[in-house]
């Protein structure tokens, strides 16, 4: 079985971050860039990790208006990631701004709704209490809007599963060792790496439970040999 890992490299000290991208590269399906690595390092620190291990996946979450987005999208394919993320709530042309190239390797997955946010902030800032109501509303148009994939919590896997079939990619955040305890995680709706993969899930993004862990590369053979 390929690996389905993807370790999100959330540090600004580009020295260990290497270091850690050298140890685990042969562990991983890839390594994540978000906004703190790309906002301190760029475009060469992206491609020094690129060199490392080629396939990236740019988490920029790109949300603004449709041609806006259209261009930072085919800046984002000169940097050739394997995917990169807008949020669905940008609207539907926004979404169809990201597919005009035809036969385009880079893929386009669609933020849901972040696994930070309870239903009490999702009542606030969306109208709705129940989180997979609302993620169903938004996997519906991501897919009617032929966006390559999803980004959701691990509670929703099954509900995106059902809409998109195996044609949705389904990469999920929030996924936490059995035995990981941290004080004030700020994901609030994760399950474990074999519960998610077995309710459909892809890929897996992990970061602190292997980036801060003791044993970073024994950490992560542990969690592709319970997904096994």
């Amino acid at each position: 079985m390929s690996n389905k890992i993807i370790v999100a490299l959330d540090s600004n000290n580009l020295k260990k971050i290497k270091s850690l991208v050298s140890e685990l590269r042969s562990e991983v399906y890839a390594f994540k860039i978000g906004y703190e690595f790309f906002l301190n390092f760029g475009i060469n620190g992206y491609f020094e990790i690129k060199k490392i291990c080629p396939n990236i996946f740019l988490d920029l979450k790109l949300h603004d208006i449709p041609n806006t987005v259209e261009k930072g999208i085919k800046a984002i394919e000169k940097l050739s990631p394997k995917f990169t993320t807008i949020h669905i709530s940008g609207g539907d042309e926004m979404q169809k701004s990201t597919h005009s190239k035809k036969n385009r390797k880079l893929k386009i997955l669609g933020v849901s709704i972040l696994t930070s946010l309870n239903s009490l902030q999702t009542k606030k800032y969306y109208n709705e209490a129940n989180i997979e109501k609302l993620v169903t509303k938004f996997v519906k148009n991501a897919y009617k809007n032929k966006l390559d994939g999803i980004v959701c919590s691990p509670l929703e896997i099954k509900t995106a599963r059902k809409i998109g079939g195996k044609k949705l990619i389904i990469v999920v955040p929030g996924i936490r060792p059995d035995n990981y305890t941290k004080k004030n995680d700020d994901q609030k709706r994760t399950i474990g790496a074999k519960e998610a993969i077995r309710l459909g899930a892809d890929y897996l993004v992990i970061g602190r439970p292997i980036t801060k862990s003791k044993n970073p590369l024994k950490t992560i053979k542990q969690l592709n040999k319970s997904i096994i």
